[in-house]
């Protein structure tokens, strides 16, 4: 179910969708959510919460998981450095829940999603309603055994072993565009670098996301950060 509103407290997240909303500091009747700006808003209890329309961004922290993800901070590295546009058509293999899928479709005129699972098939199906993704086609194909779709500019691969969809990559993907391929491991990466000699390689990355504290009194870098979560190889057919 859709995000419609969200509320803050001490740094401390809510979200309302439906109904009354029952928080810790008090509750907030529906009428009240309902007519509400953005700003600040009082529970029963007078307690003074900050209020703002729930972004795309707000939805997609809510929607179900099921496999793992490509984060965002990996995610805006595919976006920035593929060229892609709003008239461009693209597919992603391996659709798990739906999320590159989602910002994919944000930015793009038409995406193809491959999800061989049935379930994650069924999943992320509900997730792109949910996020009201329209343009994002999900089919339930394996992208090891064929590409349906021709005159790709853009084909991202978040597989185990993307080396065995290559044949299939190379006659859907437009010459000079980009293939990118998701990997945990360098060994992973090997072996996709050793199999893929009708492609350019340009480029291996990973991304270390650190976020700082602001507090005026604690300006440091925070104990914890996003390290390695995988290795991004940026391929160009020849």
């Amino acid at each position: 179910m859709k995000i419609k509103k969200i509320l803050i407290k001490d740094d401390k997240k809510m979200y309302w969708q439906e109904k009354d909303m029952h928080t810790q500091y008090g509750y907030i009747k529906e009428a009240i959510l309902k007519k509400s700006k953005n700003g600040k808003i009082k529970t029963h209890l007078g307690k003074e919460l900050i209020v703002m329309d729930a972004l795309f961004l707000d939805n997609l922290e809510k929607i179900k998981r099921g496999p793992a993800i490509i984060l965002p901070k990996d995610i805006g590295l595919i976006l920035t450095l593929t060229s892609i546009d709003k008239n461009s058509i693209v597919l992603d293999a391996g659709t798990g829940c739906g999320v590159l899928a989602s910002f994919l479709g944000r930015f793009c005129k038409k995406v193809y999603s491959y999800e061989r699972n049935p379930e994650f098939f069924k999943l992320a199906k509900e997730n792109l309603k949910n996020l009201n993704i329209k343009n994002v086609i999900l089919k339930n194909n394996d992208v090891y055994e064929s590409i349906d779709e021709k005159n790709i500019e853009l084909i991202v691969l978040d597989l185990p072993e993307p080396w065995k969809a290559l044949n299939n990559v190379k006659k859907a993907l437009k010459s000079s565009r980009y293939l990118v391929c998701y990997l945990p491991t360098i060994n992973q990466v090997a072996e996709l670098l050793e199999n893929s000699k009708d492609f350019m390689h340009e480029r291996t990355l990973e991304l270390i996301y650190r976020e700082w504290q602001t507090d005026i009194t604690k300006l440091r870098p925070k104990s914890q950060i996003i390290g390695h979560t995988g290795f991004l190889v940026f391929l160009r057919k020849i």
